[in-house]
């Protein structure tokens, strides 16, 4: 698992760190995970998959139907684009 070293933070920022993560009964590392987790991966984030499974829900589609799509799709490779 991936670890991150911040450096240069203030001692008020540290402090108000340890006061938060004690105020949530937790450590200061598991305090600034949940502040990180939070800050990029929002509640209110669109998750494309739900989404699709949800459209296709209330259109009515069943597995069925997208496996009648499934023989007309190409399924060629792409040529990788030439930079020269």
């Amino acid at each position: 698992m991936p670890a991150v070293t911040i450096r240069n933070l203030s001692e008020a920022t540290h402090r108000a760190l340890k006061v938060r993560a004690a105020q949530h009964g937790r450590s200061t590392e598991a305090e600034m995970r949940d502040i990180l987790e939070s800050a990029v991966r929002p509640d209110t984030r669109l998750r494309l998959g739900t989404e699709l499974a949800e459209r296709t829900r209330r259109l009515g589609l069943t597995n069925e139907d997208i496996d009648a799509l499934n023989p007309a799709r190409d399924r060629t490779p792409a040529e990788p684009m030439s930079f020269e």
